[in-house]
């Protein structure tokens, strides 16, 4: 252990001197291209939300984007993804279940946006709920695979999400969901990402700030002193 980037967590450190005043913005991602696609339906519906508790909300449409690595990253839509990503406090990702698993065009969106562009990690630190739809009975195991994604991404995955059993008959001919258990659970996971939002994204930095990360960092100056020296 080097002594001098060892660090004890404070509580001091959740206390920021400047708070963001601007409302909280979310990314919404949805997992399907159908023209009634119930994933964006449930996405729109959580965007309403989102809106109604104050937050500035934004969905991509996946329409036209290529798949990971058929095109270079300067791609209209890649960029596109990644400048909301990196716009983004937190998200929202809404997935259909096809064959027990997220749809491809949901891990196709996760995949474009990366872990690391140049010195910023455009998800390291945001929050983000998780949530699916079903044509059948009821099932976790599409938000079960967005919680390891979202781990992956170095996200704060809230602990609540939905899963929308039969969405078919869960919502309108208007594309608006009809009250249901179903709705209420959505209302609880955006009230939830909303707490975790406002509570994090002003510590985000301290939250994710690793000695590991530091030692490396400390080693790589250290490389490039030395070099300069020889």
């Amino acid at each position: 252990m080097v002594a001098e980037l060892f660090s004890i967590p404070s509580a001091d450190r959740f206390e920021p001197t400047d708070r963001a005043s601007h409302p909280p913005r979310f990314l919404l991602l949805y997992g399907s291209l159908r023209k009634r696609s119930y994933s964006k339906l449930l996405a729109q519906e959580a965007a309403r939300l989102l809106q109604a508790m104050g937050a500035e909300t934004r969905l991509f449409d996946p329409t036209g984007l290529p798949l990971p690595d058929a095109e270079p990253d300067t791609h209209p839509k890649v960029r596109e993804l990644r400048e909301l990503a990196q716009w983004a406090e937190g998200m929202v990702w809404s997935s259909p279940e096809r064959h027990g698993a997220m749809s491809g065009i949901m891990k196709a969106q996760i995949d474009w946006i990366p872990l690391a562009q140049g010195s910023l990690r455009p998800t390291q630190g945001k929050t983000l709920a998780v949530m699916q739809v079903s044509g059948g009975s009821q099932s976790f195991n599409a938000v079960n695979q967005l919680r390891v994604l979202g781990r992956w991404m170095r996200m704060i995955t809230i602990p609540n999400q939905s899963s929308v059993a039969k969405a078919f008959n869960e919502f309108d001919e208007a594309g608006r969901m009809k009250p249901s258990a179903y709705y209420d659970r959505v209302v609880d996971v955006m009230e939830e990402l909303m707490k975790f939002t406002l509570l994090t994204r002003d510590v985000s930095p301290y939250l994710v700030d690793r000695y590991s990360e530091r030692k490396e960092s400390a080693e790589a100056l250290s490389r490039r002193v030395n070099l300069r020296s020889i």
